[in-house]
């Protein structure tokens, strides 16, 4: 029930467009799940408090969203997907600062069954 960080997973700004150096990391994804049958996975999307909290959680939504659509165009089933955005409202880090900012925009991922 833990979530993991997904490190290298980046979107150009203000966008949920996945960056092309994101498919490195999404690929280590990709092989976990096809080593994994039976795990289902939610990927979730997080911000910074910069703008406004329902801008960002439909950005945090939008973004989780095209991880999900990554993972089908590489084989994996709908069905072992589920996607959150949380916006700013699970920062990990103090907003105050731009290295806090940015610790707070992050991709997560979690196990929800086996």
């Amino acid at each position: 029930g833990k979530s993991i960080v997904l490190n290298n997973v980046f979107y150009e700004s203000d966008s949920y467009a996945l960056k092309r150096e994101s498919e490195i990391e999404l690929n280590k994804v990709v092989h976990f799940l096809n080593a994994n049958p039976g795990i289902r996975i939610e990927i979730s999307g997080h911000t910074d408090n910069v703008g406004k909290p329902a801008d960002n959680l439909l950005l945090s939504n939008n973004r989780a969203k095209a991880v999900v659509k990554y993972l089908v165009t590489k084989n994996i089933a709908i069905q072992r997907l589920s996607a959150k955005g949380f916006g700013q409202t699970k920062p990990v880090a103090d907003n105050k600062t731009e290295a806090g900012k940015a610790l707070n925009r992050r991709t997560e991922m979690k196990v929800t069954s086996q």
